[in-house]
């Protein structure tokens, strides 16, 4: 079964399970944008929505996702919010290059199939200096895990993967620097995220 497929049957049910429980998460990672100033910030994998409550309403938005199903429930939320909704592929971004100052990505990198091609488009369409801001699962380089391992190939096909480590993926995407990284959720295997990208032209 294919994620667009998934989670066009997810969608009804998405808020029931995840509002309450990733809230304050959510709060705590979106506090890092900017209270001064317009930027352009980049929702990628926006959802049902969940995020727009605490999204400062300066900033001018655009929010991606796969599936018609959640970008109809995501609609829902976003009064007083500039946006544009755009339906995409968060591996294959519709933008150019150097287009954004923020990339907002929860629970989107375990998710998709491949998350390092998820974490290079987005450093592709960030601008230099520009920040990413990660909410998501995730193990770290040794951990075992047995459990997570082994039910990734049935629950990534389903919801979303249980097995990505972040340092991997990390390593596959030259320029980007870790600023933040605090447990979230789940005595860690949640983790708060913040990504900057480097100015130099190398």
């Amino acid at each position: 079964m294919s994620l667009k497929t998934s989670y066009r049957f997810i969608a009804p049910f998405y808020d029931v399970f995840l509002d309450r429980a990733t809230r304050s998460a959510r709060q705590q990672s979106l506090a890092k944008l900017p209270q001064q100033g317009v930027a352009r910030v980049l929702l990628s994998g926006a959802g049902t929505g969940l995020d727009f409550p605490f999204l400062p309403p300066r900033h001018e938005y655009t929010a991606l996702e796969l599936t018609s199903a959640m970008l109809a429930r995501a609609k829902k939320k976003a009064a007083g919010l500039r946006l544009q909704w755009v339906r995409g592929d968060s591996m294959a971004l519709p933008f150019a290059s150097d287009s954004f100052d923020y990339v907002v990505l929860h629970l989107i990198m375990a998710v998709v199939p491949r998350p390092q091609y998820c974490l290079a488009e987005t450093a592709r369409v960030l601008k230099p200096g520009g920040h990413i801001l990660l909410f998501d699962k995730f193990l770290r380089r040794g951990e075992q895990a047995w459990v997570r391992r082994g039910l990734t190939p049935l629950m990534g096909q389903l919801a979303t993967r249980l097995d990505v480590v972040f340092e991997d993926v990390l390593e596959a995407v030259p320029g980007l620097r870790v600023l933040a990284d605090e447990p979230a959720l789940a005595n860690g295997w949640f983790r708060l995220i913040e990504l900057h990208k480097d100015t130099s032209k190398n």
